[in-house]
């Protein structure tokens, strides 16, 4: 019996997707739940999974075709049909031809190889880079963390790549080893460029070829790709080479954990971090050809460095530029009395982290205040598209993140329906995903508002640029004990100032101002987050 394969059911704000890639063939047998095609939209990639065992029999919308919403993308028989091991003989499809013509080349190479690979089972796959939306349009590979022939496992991490927004992770296709890696270090790829050949169940001595010594250094040298360098004694890989240069390290007094010696980013990174291989006043020659590191000027204690831009500071840096001359900002301030949430989390601080295990922070009173100011103020939850001003009906508030690569905003999705317990787990999750690495490029789409907090790193108040294409974003800062008139008399109040920078062209003054006053009353009588007045 025929299974339909369906394109998902896409959001409203999604009109329709792009066939990116065919992970399966007609004729290819596929697992329930096995991973059959990727749809490309304008903000996601969408991916289809097999709704149950079965071959792929028909493929009814091919590769950078466009598809509507659940459209019928193409046919799954059971395991029987249209597939199998021995296909009908008098079958004269194109893809029935295909398949017997890719079985014999791949017999053909398996053969040929046997003599050289007697571990391996000979069947090879493109390791390509992840499918990048739209809004991406190259990365860079930042980190090949296994080298030719180096046995991997299914799924572990073979390469990073770097894009403006985050970095993608590259993961083994099977059981075996790299063959070959196409694009080095640092060099710039497209969206699904080949990164690599594969091959399954090869590794160790079953690496194949030039490969099959992985164990020697020489291997890893500049025979096998050009990736690694030799400096005098030591072999450098390409991202140990890189941090060599970018902190200017004596290369001979780096201990070397690879094979044969071989210096690994982690042999620079604890280097730097124990300050063991920083040079003498006097260098004794440039042996690190890679060093990005100019001389000093004059003689003295006066170093300069030189190092590229990362693609997420450069991004970071052509947004903030463009929401300043592209939209008609202006900040304004108020204060609010933290009292009332301060005291709210010293009475419930353990009872709430015993109910959910989670700490009880700021920030969810101020998503929570943000979420009820925004259904008051649809204006401020709007944003411009060309001429067009688009209203939300849903609040997704981005929360800034401080991480080592810079400052990246994930989403907060339909907050008004978020338990405070949940906007905290949330938080935290982002915190610790941004630290490693781990978000992606979904979680950081979208969003009508943002909230950035300046306060955690002390500052007492600033101006913040607005995140396009929304039309405002608040500013928390400093909590500061400070003298306040209470009823008549002086009392010392814990006292944050805040900030709204808003786009003028859609958001009138008044507006803005009353947005902010309704945080502030929020904020100071927090009960009106229950009773919902």
């Amino acid at each position: 019996m025929a299974t339909e394969i369906k394109a998902p059911n896409f959001p409203e704000s999604v009109a329709e997707g792009t066939i990116a890639t065919w992970h399966k063939k007609v004729g290819d047998s596929v697992e329930r739940d096995e991973l059959i095609v990727e749809i490309e939209t304008d903000k996601v990639v969408l991916e289809v999974v097999a709704p149950d065992a079965g071959t792929v029999t028909e493929i009814k919308v091919e590769e950078g075709d466009t598809c509507d919403s659940e459209q019928v993308l193409g046919m799954l028989g059971a395991a029987s049909e249209g597939g199998g091991e021995k296909p009908a003989k008098d079958s004269k499809s194109a893809e029935g031809s295909k398949k017997e013509e890719t079985s014999d080349k791949q017999d053909a190479a398996a053969a040929k190889s046997d003599d050289a690979k007697p571990a391996a089972s000979g069947k090879q796959h493109d390791v390509k880079a992840p499918s990048f939306p739209e809004s991406v349009q190259e990365g860079t590979v930042a980190t090949w963390h296994k080298q030719v022939g180096e046995a991997v496992k299914r799924d572990e991490i073979l390469a990073d790549i770097e894009t403006d927004k985050v970095v993608l992770e590259v993961v083994a296709p099977a059981d075996g080893a790299l063959s070959e890696i196409k694009v080095q270090e640092g060099e710039q790829v497209e969206s699904e460029a080949v990164l690599a050949l594969f091959a399954e169940g090869a590794g160790g001595d079953a690496g194949g070829g030039e490969s099959a010594a992985s164990g020697d250094t020489a291997s890893e040298s500049k025979d096998t790709g050009g990736s690694d360098e030799k400096v005098g004694d030591k072999i450098l890989a390409p991202a140990a080479r890189k941090l060599v240069a970018e902190h200017d390290l004596d290369v001979n007094k780096i201990d070397g954990t690879g094979k044969g010696g071989r210096i690994l980013k982690e042999d620079v990174q604890k280097a730097v971090k124990d300050g063991s291989a920083k040079k003498s006043a006097k260098p004794e020659g440039g042996d690190v050809k890679a060093a990005a590191a100019p001389a000093p000027a004059v003689e003295g204690d006066r170093p300069e460095q030189r190092v590229p831009m990362s693609r997420l500071r450069q991004t970071i840096a052509k947004r903030l530029v463009q929401a300043q001359q592209t939209a008609a900002m202006l900040t304004t301030y108020n204060e609010v009395d933290m009292s009332a949430v301060m005291n709210l989390r010293s009475q419930y601080k353990e009872t709430f982290q015993k109910a959910h295990d989670t700490k009880l922070g700021f920030m969810g009173f101020f998503v929570k205040a943000c979420t009820e100011a925004l259904k008051r103020f649809p204006d401020v939850n709007a944003s411009i598209d060309g001429s067009d001003i688009v209203y939300h009906g849903y609040q997704d508030i981005g929360v800034a993140v401080s991480t080592p690569r810079g400052l990246v905003v994930p989403v907060l999705r339909d907050t008004d329906s978020m338990k405070l317990a949940d906007v905290e787990k949330s938080i935290v999750d982002f915190g610790k995903r941004g630290r490693d690495g781990k978000l992606g490029i979904e979680d950081m789409q979208g969003g009508t508002f943002t909230i950035t907090n300046g306060g955690i790193f002390g500052s007492l108040l600033s101006t913040p640029i607005i995140n396009p294409p929304q039309t405002a974003i608040l500013g928390m800062h400093k909590i500061q004990e400070r003298p306040m008139a209470v009823d008549g008399k002086v009392e010392i109040r814990p006292m944050m100032y805040l900030a709204i920078s808003y786009d003028h062209r859609m958001i009138d003054g008044k507006d803005a101002v009353q947005f902010l006053v309704t945080i502030k009353e929020l904020l100071e009588d927090p009960a009106r987050f229950l009773l919902d007045v």
